[in-house]
C-alpha cells in the first residue's frame, strides 16, 4: 500500500457480531468455533490510543504474526487457521478489500488471564524493578547488570492482563494461584521455548528480540493454544544487532520510537493523546516494515 493511502482506523462488518475491540484489533464471531481478527492501523502508547494511525501497521502486524505462527507451529500449537477469511465465509467476500492482509480466521479459545512475558535483555519495567530491588517479578538477579544488558538466561516474567491502565508484573507463584500449578508450568515452559527459538532465528537475521509477550487460550477440551499476535513490533522490543551497545538505549523497530517522541511533548499521559506529526507516523511505518523485512527475509508488498 502506498504511504498516502488511507489507513484503517475502524471497521464495521454488517451481518457479523463484534465481540471485542482492543487498542488495535477488532474481533468478530464467525461461528461457534472460529473468530475473525482484524488488525487496524491504530497505535497506542502509555495505554492511550493515539489519534494518528500508522498506515500499513495492521498489515505488518498480521503478516508477521502469520509468519511466526507458521514457523513455530511444530513447537507450540496456535490458533491460526487462515489469512483469507473470504474463502472460508462467503459473508466476507464483499469486504475483501478491507480485510486483505490484515485479517485472520482463528480458533476460538478462552484467553488465560496472564500476559506471558519473556525477557532476554534488561530494559523497560524489568530494568526499573531491577534498579529498585535487584529482582524482576520476584526473581533475584545478580548484581552488576547495566541497562539493556543481555541476561544470563531468559526470564519468564508474567503480568496480569489489565483491560484499562498498566499491566502489573506478578510472580510465578501468583501465576500458579491464577492458573493452577500444572497450567502455570506449561505456559512458562512454552513461552521460554518460543522465545529461545524466535530469538535465535531473529538474531541470525540481525534483529535482537529484547523481550516479548505471548498470550495463551484454552479450548473446550482443555488444550492450550498460542493466541492473539506473536512476536510483532507491538508485542516485542526489536533492536538492530549491529547498533546494540549495552548500557545505552538501543535504536528500535517497535513502538519505543513513538514513546520517545511523546516524551518530548510534555503530554501528561492521560487521554486524550496528542497527534503524531506526519514525519513521525511515516518513520514509524518504515520501522515496522523494516522489522518485517529483516526477520522474514521477504520484501514488503506495496499493495495488499
Amino acid at each position: 500500500m502506498p504511504e498516502n493511502a488511507l489507513p484503517l482506523q475502524s471497521l464495521e462488518l454488517p451481518g457479523l457480531t463484534r465481540i471485542g475491540r482492543g487498542k488495535v484489533r477488532e474481533i468478530f464471531q464467525l461461528d461457534e468455533d472460529h473468530l475473525l481478527i482484524v488488525a487496524t492501523d491504530r497505535i497506542s502508547a502509555f495505554d492511550c490510543i493515539l489519534p494518528t494511525p500508522i498506515p500499513d501497521k495492521g498489515r505488518v502486524l498480521t503478516a508477521l504474526s502469520v509468519w511466526w505462527f507458521r514457523q513455530t507451529a511444530q513447537l507450540v500449537p496456535n490458533h491460526f487457521v487462515s489469512e483469507r477469511p473470504w474463502e472460508l465465509d462467503p459473508r466476507l467476500a464483499p469486504f475483501r478489500e478491507s480485510l486483505e492482509g490484515r485479517s485472520m480466521v482463528v480458533r476460538k479459545a478462552e484467553p488465560l488471564p496472564v500476559e506471558c512475558v519473556v525477557r532476554g535483555y534488561l530494559s523497560g519495567s524489568g530494568w526499573a524493578e531491577y534498579s529498585r530491588s535487584g529482582s524482576v517479578c520476584g526473581i533475584p538477579l545478580r548484581r552488576g547488570y547495566r541497562f539493556a544488558d543481555r541476561l544470563d538466561e531468559p526470564l519468564f516474567t508474567p503480568a496480569t492482563k489489565a483491560k484499562e491502565g498498566h499491566d502489573q508484573n506478578i510472580t510465578f507463584a501468583e501465576v500458579e494461584r491464577l492458573l493452577g500449578p500444572a497450567t502455570a508450568r506449561t505456559v512458562r515452559d512454552r513461552s521460554l521455548q518460543l522465545y529461545q527459538f524466535a530469538a535465535g532465528l531473529a538474531e541470525s537475521r540481525g534483529i535482537i528480540i529484547a523481550d516479548t509477550k505471548f498470550e495463551f487460550g484454552r479450548l473446550p477440551d482443555g488444550s492450550l493454544l498460542l493466541i492473539d499476535e506473536a512476536l510483532t513490533p507491538d508485542s516485542s522490543r526489536f533492536w538492530p544487532a549491529d547498533e546494540y551497545r549495552p548500557g545505552s538505549p538501543p535504536p528500535s523497530f517497535d513502538k519505543q520510537y513513538v514513546r520517545d517522541y511523546l516524551e518530548t511533548t510534555g503530554w501528561d499521559k492521560t487521554p486524550p493523546a496528542p497527534p503524531l506529526p506526519p514525519e513521525v507516523a511515516i518513520e514509524t511505518r518504515r520501522k515496522y516494515i523494516e522489522a518485517y523485512e529483516r526477520i522474514t527475509g521477504q520484501r514488503w508488498r506495496q499493495d495488499p
